[in-house]
């Protein structure tokens, strides 16, 4: 018989199951979802699945959106969310490295504890392919699938079952795309996908605009948290709307996440001084000269910003003020 495994037309025997065909393709089962005609399947059913004629298989996984470690100013203040702790607020993502070494290397630089990946087909032909999570130990680090690329509510959300299937997570980051120029999202889209899977148990965290009404929106159908952008994905152009997101931070009582946009640390630093409770970037650091580096002195400007933000800052004036007392002078 004949079946379609992630676009391929493969030879497969009559009563061959899903967990035979994972073996035959050398891939492991704790590391994928299955998808059989549109049905994610729990792992349980791999072995009891039975395949037909003509059926249509996905099989998909992650790829890239020892000691004692030292504590920083900055950990001993938690992100909750949905009641979940996090130590870190730079939250990174996983895409635009040469290689997956040097995502890993860039990961524990930023001191990251929270890494966005994408769900994508498991690449069968290539059986030395390696996987991301060969790398990333989801007992170290909270793997967060994203949506990303998605344009419709449908994919939004058959992407997100598949990636929860894979085993990794509940959580995902919730991209529904409006514009494939920008890649600003659409609003309408993400807060119905946003109702279908909250009402499944997902731990939705949204990526949206800087519109404080729709941010309200999300949080008033679930969201735990909100992921404002601070500019398209991957322009590097800062905080555009610093006054929006400040009307977000004042609007929402859950976590904001600034999303996308940073370019370079003091962006990053800036977005916590106005009260972001983290920031996830990834272009910033994967497409920087030394991305290593780089993703050093992201994980210093979030504490920096962050600890500027509960030191508060002096405010602002026209004229200037003495710091030096005039009282004694001769």
């Amino acid at each position: 018989m004949q079946i379609l495994v992630n676009g391929e037309r493969r030879d497969a025997i009559l009563g061959t199951t899903v967990a035979d065909l994972l073996r035959e393709l050398e891939v492991r089962p704790d590391r994928v979802a299955v998808e059989v005609n549109l049905e994610v399947l729990d792992r349980q059913e791999f072995a009891r699945r039975g395949l037909r004629e003509g059926d249509r298989i996905e099989i998909i996984s992650f790829i890239g959106g020892g000691g004692k470690e030292k504590v920083s100013a900055m950990q001993d203040e938690r992100l909750i969310i949905a009641g979940r702790e996090f130590k870190s607020r730079l939250w990174v993502g996983t895409g635009k490295y040469k290689d997956f070494v040097e995502t890993k290397k860039a990961i524990d630089a930023a001191g990251a504890d929270v890494v966005t990946v994408a769900v994508r087909r498991v690449n069968i032909t290539d059986r030395s392919k390696e996987n991301l999570l060969d790398y990333l130990d989801p007992k170290k680090y909270t793997i967060l699938p994203n949506t990303a690329g998605c344009y419709t509510v449908e994919d939004a959300v058959r992407y997100a079952r598949l990636a929860r299937a894979s085993g990794v997570s509940d959580l995902v980051k919730l991209e529904v795309i409006g514009d494939e120029r920008t890649l600003f999202p659409d609003t309408a889209g993400l807060i119905e996908a946003a109702k279908i899977l909250i009402k499944e148990g997902f731990i939705v965290l949204p990526y949206t605009n800087d519109d404080p009404v729709v941010a309200k929106k999300l949080v008033d159908v679930g969201c735990p948290a909100v992921m404002p952008l601070a500019a398209p994905i991957g322009s590097g152009l800062g905080i555009r709307n610093p006054y929006n997101l400040k009307i977000i931070l004042e609007t929402v009582k859950v976590p904001v996440i600034v999303d996308a946009g940073v370019g370079t640390a003091s962006d990053a630093a800036l977005a916590m001084e106005y009260g972001a409770d983290a920031v996830l970037m990834n272009t910033a650091i994967a497409g920087a000269r030394d991305p290593i580096a780089m993703a050093e002195a992201m994980k210093y400007a979030v504490e920096a910003g962050r600890l500027a933000f509960k030191a508060g800052r002096i405010p602002r004036k026209l004229y200037a003020t003495a710091s030096s007392p005039i009282e004694g002078m001769l």
